[in-house]
């Protein structure tokens, strides 16, 4: 995926003059993939529960190039694209329900090469489909602080710029959202713990 997405952009960035500081542009955004379009894979993969997310990461780093005079370096880079790859997928399933399209996945029977699923796999299934339902029917504000302090792994301070947030608001948003999705957990008796 990763020289497929890099040909794409540079063909979309080499299509864009800006002056002067278009190769300092290209240098730096082509750094940031290599050095992030993992960690923004993974957080889209999670925030959208599909693994088919080339497309969002292509367009993250494409708007993060079109906005690069924007970026302020308040914020690390991973941070600013991680805003970035959240922002793209709200505009990109915005007339979609995501986590419609996630139930559907999680209801799809994956084949095994020898045409049956061994418990081992049926109970990773189970346990899925369980995180994704109780981080579901968080609210909306919740399940965001979820993904991204618990899924992504971004700090309080991280988690607070992309969300526009303070650091106090992440925590106590965090502490609370993950207090929830534990009695949610619990309601099925599947789960001791979530996180924490």
């Amino acid at each position: 995926m990763a020289g497929a997405a890099v040909i794409f952009i540079e063909k979309h960035i080499e299509a864009a003059w800006i002056g002067g500081k278009r190769l300092e542009r290209r240098n730096q955004i082509e750094n940031w993939f290599i050095q992030y379009e993992k960690d923004v894979t993974h957080f889209l993969v999670y925030y959208t529960g599909t693994t088919d997310v080339e497309d969002l990461v292509q367009e993250t780093f494409l708007r993060a190039f079109r906005g690069f005079n924007h970026y302020k370096k308040e914020a690390a880079p991973k941070t600013w694209l991680i805003s970035i790859a959240r922002n793209t997928a709200i505009d990109f399933y915005r007339k979609k329900s995501i986590w419609q399209k996630l139930k559907e996945r999680l209801d799809q029977e994956p084949s095994s090469p020898s045409g049956f699923q061994t418990e081992e796999l049926l109970l990773k299934k189970a346990e899925y489909a369980k995180l994704y339902d109780a981080i579901h029917e968080l609210r909306p504000n919740y399940r965001d602080v979820v993904l991204l302090r618990g899924i992504a792994e971004l700090s309080p301070y991280e988690t607070a710029q992309v969300l526009g947030w303070t650091e106090n608001k992440v925590n106590v948003t965090f502490f609370r959202a993950v207090k929830k999705l534990n009695e949610r957990l619990k309601e099925g008796e599947y789960f001791e713990q979530f996180i924490g």
